[in-house]
């Protein structure tokens, strides 16, 4: 698949870091570090504007490293980018640690996951079928 891509930063376009990679590494655009405090969240720009087919949408999800090493994740994990959206992808990072965090210009802050996915259509019922589960809802089933 091709996606067309208008790069209006001075990073690189999204990579996979390996052949198998599902998540194209996303790099932060900036014109000076962003000091992230504990607990703040901020939108970090990425200079990225994408067009994607129909049908399809990009997830942006959090790094692991940035996440274990620094406490530090997507906060609407995970965002969706539209296929109709055509203005710059933004990521917005939440600092979960107690200790500030440095967010650098070209730092690998977030992953894109391109997925297909179907639109619904609700249809309103009275009644719904019966399942084994039924109505048994979070926990439910326990955790062993």
């Amino acid at each position: 698949m091709k996606i067309q891509v208008v790069n209006r930063g001075h990073q690189p376009l999204p990579s996979y870091a390996t052949s198998q990679s599902a998540g194209l590494d996303v790099r932060a655009n900036l014109t000076e570090p962003i000091e992230l405090k504990s607990l703040e969240r901020k939108l970090i720009p990425t200079g990225l504007h994408i067009a994607l087919p129909a049908g399809y949408e990009a997830q942006v999800r959090p790094r692991s490293g940035l996440a274990l090493k620094h406490g530090v994740t997507v906060l609407n994990s995970p965002g969706t980018v539209d296929a109709d959206y055509r203005g710059e992808i933004g990521i917005v990072l939440v600092n979960l640690s107690s200790e500030t965090f440095v967010i650098n210009d070209g730092e690998r802050i977030a992953q894109l996951v391109i997925a297909r996915h179907e639109q619904a259509e609700f249809v309103e019922v009275d009644v719904l079928d019966e399942t084994e589960r039924g109505e048994g809802g979070y926990g439910h089933t326990g955790v062993k």
